[in-house]
């Protein structure tokens, strides 16, 4: 039997647990959601029809730059984003993760600062992982989260009250919920998950002494900060909450975003808490949004470092701004995790860890982000010896002059494709999208703990290299035919490393059929997710259609 929303308008064609239908699917929270969506969904369709027409600008040669039009913006000295929120005067660590349950509970007691509960990029999107990591959050601020594994071992919030801060990243903007219809149209995944956290948890994290606070993904445009902006202040107007208590970080993970960052602190003011410096996808995002131009080729993923060119100016602007305006400049995932009973390369991984965050704390930022409990500690002796004051608002960096030519500047230094870069960038992609087809969006690989961007910056590297017959360091034309050999071998490879009985259950089949897809040079999807999203769709009633 179809799950019965009780809201005229509303449609939910996934399947539901009695605990999912009590606390998170209620009249109330679905009749919030399709008040959001009837309001703004419009403008969110009209938002990412506008990309396609900045992407076909692009492709003529009219590269990204800073916009004339809010020169004044930029220009005025007078204006700040809003003081920071309670519980996030002190960001030095934030560690982030799916919303499984047993990953929640141990993030919450890792001794980070806050914790970024992630529904997008660590997260795969089957209806069942999203209205499970709902529960959670809500469970989470209602202070009655616990866990008991299969063993037997039990999970609880520490009694000490040094809980991390909680933060919501809800899906990007060109993310869609297609297991919920409003008047018939498929509902925006970020207005799905804001709203349903947003109307169980908002008043309740104040009452403990935080606020509903949110990171907002993928954005390439000041106006889609603004339409975040109009969601909030129609939110809170809605609950009766005051203006100015939600609080939004603008993750800067695209191109186009490094260009406007004064210009999304402003849309959002008194709901700005600073910005971050989303590495991973911002990789992703010169490489897919420059990638008709052979100019802007890039060498293996592991040679594009924090201190090529493009990325070194990008975060000493991103730095600037932040401080100029009075609020938070958040640092990048260290993406190492620990490596058991290897002593040498453990050591080698964490010193990777050690340095990334030391230039992070040099260079002004105010926090960092980690992937695993185990590097909270390594983190927070860094920030702590360098950072004892709770940020580092006050160091300006009025010495930081970046230009649009410098944001562009893609050359690496001793950068070479290689067979090996090529095939990592192969293995990747199979092993992410497989576990993603899984529903898992969090997985360690190669001894990184690697999500969506990851993958999208490995893809990608591909399509590009195999779009401009790049040449390896052994002088190997990159052609489609010698990618979808290299294919061919690794999925030859994990067939054996995983016997044919795993081999056969997974989902590697489905996986290298969406890859090989997508590394000629030809076709190229947005981005995996939309690509992949309609493999977990699944109806509760087979006979839905939409």
């Amino acid at each position: 039997m179809p799950f019965d929303s009780k809201v005229p308008g509303v449609t939910i064609l996934g399947k539901v647990s009695a605990e999912q239908a009590t606390h998170i699917l209620t009249p109330e929270a679905l009749l919030f959601l399709a008040t959001l969506h009837r309001t703004f969904n419009g403008t969110r369709k009209a938002l990412l029809q506008k990309r396609v027409l900045r992407q076909q600008q692009i492709d003529q040669g009219i590269l990204p730059d800073f916009l004339p039009e809010t020169k004044a913006i930029r220009d005025d000295v007078s204006w700040r984003g809003a003081i920071p929120a309670p519980g996030m005067a002190d960001r030095r660590v934030e560690i982030t993760g799916p919303v499984d349950r047993k990953m929640v509970i141990n993030a919450l007691n890792s001794g980070a600062a806050t914790f970024m509960a992630d529904f997008e990029d660590s997260n795969s999107p089957t209806f069942e992982n999203n209205l499970s990591g709902l529960v959670n959050m809500k469970d989470a601020i209602h202070q009655r989260i616990s866990y008991t594994a299969p063993n037997g071992k039990q999970y609880n919030i520490r009694k000490d009250g040094k809980v991390a801060t909680l933060i919501v990243r809800p899906r990007g903007w060109h993310l869609d919920e297609k297991h919920v219809l409003i008047d018939g149209e498929v509902t925006s995944g970020s207005l799905f998950d804001f709203a349903l956290y947003f109307f169980h948890n908002a008043k309740k994290s104040v009452e403990i002494g935080i606020g509903p606070y949110f990171y907002l993904p993928k954005m390439e445009s000041h106006l889609e900060a603004r339409l975040w902006n109009d969601v909030f202040n129609l939110s809170q107007d809605y609950i009766g909450m005051p203006r100015g208590t939600i609080r939004g970080t603008c993750l800067i993970e695209t191109i186009m975003a490094a260009f406007e960052m004064e210009e999304f602190i402003y849309e959002l003011r008194e709901h700005s808490s600073g910005l971050n410096c989303g590495r991973w996808d911002y990789i992703f995002s010169v490489i897919k949004k420059l990638r008709q131009d052979p100019k802007f080729l890039l060498p293996d993923r592991s040679d594009v470092s924090m201190t090529t060119p493009f990325m070194d100016a990008y975060v000493r602007l991103l730095i600037k701004t932040c401080h100029k305006r009075g609020v938070h400049a958040m640092g990048g995932m260290a993406a190492q995790i620990p490596i058991k009973n290897n002593e040498a390369a453990n050591k080698a991984a964490m010193d990777k860890v050690r340095n990334d965050k030391l230039r992070e704390v040099k260079a002004g930022h105010d926090g960092t982000w980690v992937a695993h409990p185990d590097l909270v500690k390594i983190a927070l002796l860094i920030f702590n010896e360098h950072m004892p004051q709770p940020n580092q608002l006050h160091i300006r960096r009025d010495d930081v002059h970046v230009t649009a030519k410098d944001l562009l500047n893609t050359n690496v230094k001793g950068g070479k494709v290689t067979e090996t870069g090529i095939r990592s960038n192969v293995s990747v992609s199979l092993m992410y999208m497989e576990a993603w087809l899984r529903g898992a969006g969090c997985v360690p690989i190669h001894n990184l703990m690697e999500d969506a961007a990851t993958a999208e910056i490995s893809r990608s590297q591909l399509w590009q290299w195999a779009k401009h017959q790049a040449k390896t360091d052994k002088g190997v034309t990159v052609t489609p035919q010698f990618l979808l050999k290299i294919l061919d071998e690794e999925v030859e490879k994990l067939a054996k490393e995983m016997g044919e009985q795993r081999f056969k259950a997974s989902k590697i089949g489905q996986a290298k059929k969406h890859l090989a897809g997508q590394i000629t040079g030809k076709d190229y999807a947005d981005f995996l997710t939309t690509l992949l999203y309609e493999d977990i769709v699944v109806y509760d009633d087979v006979k839905a259609k939409i």
